[in-house]
């Protein structure tokens, strides 16, 4: 019998569907022998404490050994996760991530008295040691951050301290990961045929594209009218991160919670704010294209709940999975031929869990941190060309990883997040032109156009929507306000009735949206949407220039991708040929959002 992507039994999915993790370790007997000799050399690391500064070669050995505790670290985190993702109710799996992440925490301690030592020696004790022993080289950016945080970094007793507070850093996240993805009560709706659904996250980013209203607007009520009902709960545990980020900007003296999550990537907070100053000035194109929305539906008036809805009636775009591959290695020629050829393996080689099943967590995404082996790709696939484009967003993803692990050593492989989306995005634009370039039927083209503006709101305006409302709960917690469920629904229901023009007649932002935030694991990363409409708009930038046929584009971009965390995130960009610090990306995205919603009009001007 042909497999159903509709059916969530694990067991019925085909296994070249599903990720091979062997290749990480065997099984888990391997997994905790790998585990037990990292504990080993673990118990090593304070041999060298107190003795850095003595010569090269003791602050080269110490390097050496943090950094394959670090690799096996990751490797074995990641075999967890990932079978902990797959299933989120499996007890068994859950234990394992908890005691890896212990075991990250007794490795935060025992180190840290490795950044105070290095700042006592100095910078000049440093140049020194690097010009006397080449293979320090490596590390010369690790060290570059250490002494560029010196006003940030404590006492060893006081870095021990915060290390320590690691036993309960990860409690929020963890609780909410669980709780929202295995134990909450999702709600089931009868829709208008009389069947019935269960809206978990998967079942949710389905239906809620169904052509028929009145469903949508059910299955938008119940959705976040299930995730208000549990507002309490949710508060709690958003208030709980919020309140941990608090501690670090206090224990590192940074002067906001934004200050502390920015400086580890040396990223100018300038840039953060400036993101949601343009966003807001940027609203009128916003609006243009909910209006532009609202007559391609023919309703009187633009609802929540009607912004994933197809805008071509009766066109059923749906892509099995084996198409969605070639339709993405096709659009990635621009990029070389071993570009294609390594993705074309991600597809072949079981890198990638596809379908969604019962207890998987909700989402995408790669995890490139096995260095020595490849990345892993976790999806949860529905066949719409929306999740066409989420694999190709995580391929560039993996494309990223496997690039840098590739070409770094492994201090220097793990790039900046705030270049990680650049990738991501720069595939789906890839996979946009080539779709634009090769589909004939106008129906079909302006589905695919208004589906480029979906995106682009989607990417643009609601993290950035979301990056506001995050920034704002931080500063709220940092004057020493509270956050309660309630509060958090009142924030969010401000932010997102400006942003979709509620008051202004623009869009209608139902009740029961003001809970959306509560469906947002990222809010748990520390300040990391606002990468997503940033990396949109480099990625934008770049993907013109290499789809112009410039060959030193294409090379810087590649280039780009297999610097890794060789520097830092700016730095890397304006070389690749952006330079994120000032205007020009986000005007040039609004220029050509405004050029598509020109062709849009012309189509829809002259009918079906």
């Amino acid at each position: 019998m042909a497999f159903a992507p509709l059916d969530r039994n694990r067991a019925n999915i085909p296994e070249e569907l599903k990720w091979d993790l062997t290749a990480v370790y065997s099984d888990i007997t391997a997994w905790k022998d790998a585990k037990a000799q990292l504990l080993e050399e673990v118990a090593k690391l304070p041999s060298f404490r107190g003795k850095l500064h003595e010569s090269a070669g003791s602050l080269l050995g110490c390097f050496d050994l943090a950094t394959a505790i670090s690799k096996v670290f990751a490797r074995l985190s990641s075999y967890a996760s990932a079978h902990a993702d797959i299933d989120t109710r499996n007890a068994e799996y859950l234990a394992f991530q908890q005691e890896i992440g212990q075991i990250g925490t007794d490795i935060g301690a025992l180190t840290a008295f490795i950044e105070p030592e290095i700042l006592q020696m100095g910078r000049e004790t440093i140049d020194r040691f690097l010009s006397n022993e080449p293979r320090l080289g490596i590390y010369s950016q690790s060290l570059d951050d250490i002494l560029r945080r010196k006003d940030h970094t404590g006492t060893e007793s006081e870095e021990k301290l915060i290390a320590d507070a690691g036993l309960m850093a990860d409690s929020s996240g963890g609780i909410y990961t669980v709780f929202s993805n295995a134990d909450f009560p999702f709600a089931t709706v009868t829709l208008h045929d009389g069947s019935s659904v269960k809206l978990d996250k998967a079942a949710f980013a389905l239906h809620r594209t169904t052509p028929h209203r009145d469903d949508r607007r059910t299955i938008f009520a119940a959705y976040y009218g299930a995730l208000h009902a549990y507002r309490r709960t949710f508060g709690i545990e958003l208030y709980s991160e919020v309140k941990k980020n608090l501690f670090y900007q206090r224990a590192r003296k940074y002067p906001s919670c934004l200050h502390s999550a920015l400086h580890g990537p040396n990223i100018p907070v300038d840039v953060y704010h400036a993101l949601v100053k343009n966003a807001r000035e940027a609203l009128p194109t916003l609006h243009r294209y909910l209006n532009l929305r609202r007559k391609l539906l023919g309703v009187d008036q633009l609802h929540y709940y009607d912004l994933y809805v197809p805008v071509v009636p009766e066109l059923d775009l749906t892509y099995a999975f084996e198409e969605a591959g070639e339709l993405i290695l096709d659009s990635l020629a621009p990029l070389g031929e071993e570009y294609v050829q390594v993705s074309r393996r991600a597809f072949a080689e079981r890198w990638m869990d596809v379908y969604p099943n019962e207890g998987k967590i909700g989402g995408a995404y790669s995890n490139g941190s096995v260095y020595d082996v490849h990345p892993y790709i976790l999806l949860n696939y529905n066949g719409k060309y929306d999740d066409v484009s989420t694999v190709t967003h995580e391929l560039g993803h993996t494309m990223h990883s496997y690039l840098s692990n590739r070409a770094q050593p492994y201090p220097t492989a793990h790039y900046s997040i705030f270049v990680a989306e650049v990738a991501s995005t720069f595939n789906e634009a890839l996979l946009m032109e080539y779709m634009l370039k090769t589909v004939t039927n106008t129906r079909v083209r302006l589905s695919l156009l208004v589906n480029y503006l979906d995106g682009v709101r989607a990417t643009l305006f609601r993290q950035t929507q979301f990056a506001e409302f995050e920034l704002q709960i931080h500063e709220q917690v940092e004057r020493g306000e509270t956050l309660t469920g309630d509060t958090l629904c009142s924030l969010y229901d401000g932010i997102a009735r400006i942003y979709y023009g509620h008051d202004r007649g623009i869009c209608t932002v139902d009740d029961e949206i003001k809970a959306e935030w509560a469906a947002v694991p990222h809010f748990y990363y520390n300040f990391y949407v606002y990468q997503y409409a940033t990396s949109l708009t480099a990625s934008a930038a770049l993907a013109e220039m290499v789809l112009s046929g410039d060959r030193t584009a294409t090379q810087r971009y590649l280039k780009l991708l297999s610097e890794g965390g060789s520097g830092y995130p700016i730095a890397l960009l304006r070389a690749a040929g952006v330079d994120m610090t000032g205007p020009e990306p986000f005007t040039l995205m609004m220029r050509r959002m405004n050029r598509v919603m020109d062709e849009v009009e012309k189509i829809h001007n002259g009918g079906l």
